[in-house]
């Protein structure tokens, strides 16, 4: 009396295909994740470099109406309307950036002798010094100082040299790496 063998149980037929399968979904499911993921990564690098863009724009405009010059009539020294409007963009801009530091240098075309001149461009400093100190920058805050005729900003011997010449420059000496645009309106 032997035993009879054990019964053979049939092993389990693998269906290759389905394993394929589930391996290929698998696969192009971690693929979308990956590509979802870079795909996020730049919009993000994308939105910053965008925003650092405009930025750096917005200090360029700050900037360049914080050294934008004024201009004067023949012989004056008197703030006219233009130079009044640049001034009030330039007032706004050192409200909100205490830390600035301006220099106001005045110049003049070369009509009049260089004493003259000196002495006229410093006028013209001081006028817009005073224009700024009177609605709320600290003296402190600007220093002025006069070319005369000696830093022409244009050469020639016409009007329009001239008027390019009746000027007030404005340097920025310090503070000037953290601008911030004026708020409100």
């Amino acid at each position: 009396p032997r035993n009879p063998p054990p019964p053979v149980t049939p092993s389990p037929t693998v269906n290759q295909d389905s394993i394929d399968a589930a391996e290929r979904a698998r696969r192009e499911a971690a693929e979308r994740a990956e590509a979802a993921r870079r795909d996020s990564i730049n919009r993000a690098n994308a939105a910053r470099e965008d925003s650092l863009r405009r930025a750096r724009e917005a200090m360029e405009g700050v900037r360049s109406a914080l050294t934008a010059p004024i201009y004067f009539d023949y012989d004056s020294d008197a703030i006219g309307e233009a130079a009044r409007s640049a001034l009030d963009q330039k007032l706004a801009i050192l409200q909100s950036n205490s830390g600035v530091r301006l220099r106001i240098s005045g110049h003049a075309d070369e009509r009049g002798s260089d004493e003259y001149n000196l002495a006229l461009g410093q006028r013209r400093a001081a006028a817009a010094k005073r224009y700024l100190t009177q609605r709320g920058i600290p003296e402190a805050q600007i220093e002025i100082i006069s070319f005369g005729e000696e830093r022409p900003a244009a050469s020639g011997s016409d009007e329009s040299a001239f008027a390019q010449n009746r000027r007030d420059e404005f340097e920025i000496t310090a503070g000037g790496d953290a601008l911030r645009a004026p708020s409100g309106p």
